[in-house]
């Protein structure tokens, strides 16, 4: 069985948990408390980060990482493109994502203290920015890839459950993207997948 070591405000363990509840399997969830880890945890990752997934030998860890190799252990429903070119542009994105918006939300989340407000303040305009860019194309689209849920709103999913969290406020001009943030956080996966920690962040 899976077993996957997770922080219960984690928003990269939150992905995980999030592609785990929509194949619907079995698996396991150990919550780590992310001041106080196990010693074990630096053990499987060298980094000391959740999540981690182990079954059997395999210990992996980065979410894309984990989320990639459960998708294609349980194909059903997909959530990587099958069309080779489409996969790669997804994983572009992907890695869009983590250079120009999680980057920001680990000074935001800041779990040791070292950022000042000024920093965080910049944090936030830089994801507000960058979030509001793709709101043109949420118009049409029902989800990032169309009509299709996919890996991308896996990915982006719980930076927009947080917003209200970090003190992030999107422009008007962002509506569409609060509207499929909304069709999102409407899957049951999704709502089973939060943690009491994470249901308090936003009202």
């Amino acid at each position: 069985m899976m077993v996957l070591y997770s922080g219960t405000t984690c928003p990269f363990s939150q992905r995980c948990r999030f592609v785990l509840f929509e194949k619907g399997m079995d698996f396991e969830i150990r919550d780590i408390d992310l001041y106080n880890k196990p010693e074990d945890i630096a053990t499987m990752n060298p980094y000391g980060q959740v999540p981690i997934l182990t079954e059997r030998e395999l210990v992996l860890y980065e979410s894309n990482i984990i989320n990639e190799y459960i998708d294609e252990r349980f194909p059903h429903p997909q959530l990587m493109p099958a069309d080779p070119i489409m996969r790669a542009r997804t994983r572009l994105l992907l890695y869009h994502f983590e250079r120009e918006l999680f980057v920001h939300v680990a000074i935001l989340e800041d779990r040791l203290g070292q950022y000042d407000q000024k920093q965080k303040d910049q944090a936030r305009v830089a994801i507000r920015d960058n979030l509001t860019m793709f709101a043109p194309n949420m118009v049409k689209n029902k989800f990032m890839l169309g009509e299709e849920f996919s890996m991308l709103d896996v990915a982006i999913a719980p930076l927009l459950w947080r917003l209200n969290h970090y003190g992030i406020e999107l422009p008007r001009n962002a509506a569409p993207l609060q509207k499929y943030a909304e069709r999102i956080f409407s899957r049951p996966a999704y709502i089973e997948a939060l943690t009491p920690s994470e249901k308090i962040m936003r009202r």
